[in-house]
């Protein structure tokens, strides 16, 4: 790593708060965090993180945008990451699933406890970027003859991501079993709208 690759102390400072301000907020939620206690938790001096976020609210946005990019991330990858076939629907929501105990805010949010919030998640740039791999993914397949070709993958993809998301919430707040009971349901229903008739 070359001295311009490397993060500036000011990159690692901003990163640390944002990693501090998941834990907390994710831990305490929104209401019942101050800025102070984020400061606290990174040993900065109680406005130092106004250097980054001009407002508590602007960083729990960020916040909440940088949790759930992770947890999209593993998802992308989960979807790059196989190379054939279909098995990338079923393993989608389970590597979600999966790795939803490692983000605590991008949870909390999604089992409605910050409602004022939730909303947020639709609009987050790593929801684009999920939405972007599964068209890409859907549009490689109808080409391989593995997809209908008379589907739209974008549309395909965003009803796809909208199924995934209301599976997270449904699972978060009412518990995994949901997700196993219902899974094969929802892999049905794809392969009835995706697959190739035979």
């Amino acid at each position: 790593m070359t001295e311009a690759d490397r993060p500036s102390r000011s990159d690692l400072t901003r990163t640390a708060v944002l990693r501090a301000a998941v834990e907390r907020f994710g831990r305490d939620g929104y209401r019942s965090t101050s800025v102070v206690d984020v400061a606290r938790d990174v040993k900065l001096s109680g406005t130092a993180t106004y250097a980054y976020f001009p407002s508590k609210e602007e960083l729990f946005i960020a916040a909440v945008d940088d949790d759930a990019a992770r947890l999209i991330d593993e998802g992308v990858s989960s979807i790059l990451d196989d190379t054939a076939g279909s098995a990338w629907r079923d393993t989608l929501i389970l590597t979600l699933l999966d790795a939803l105990p490692r983000h605590p805010l991008a949870r909390r949010v999604l089992a409605g406890l910050e409602p004022e919030f939730t909303v947020r998640l639709l609009h987050i740039p790593a929801l684009e970027q999920l939405r972007k791999a599964v068209a890409d993914k859907l549009e490689s397949q109808q080409l391989a003859g593995e997809v209908r070709a008379d589907v739209d993958p974008a549309s395909m993809s965003n009803g796809l991501i909208t199924i995934v998301l209301s599976l997270l919430m449904s699972v978060v707040q009412v518990g995994r079993d949901t997700a196993v009971a219902l899974g094969s349901d929802v892999s049905a229903v794809l392969s009835a709208a995706l697959d190739p008739k035979n």
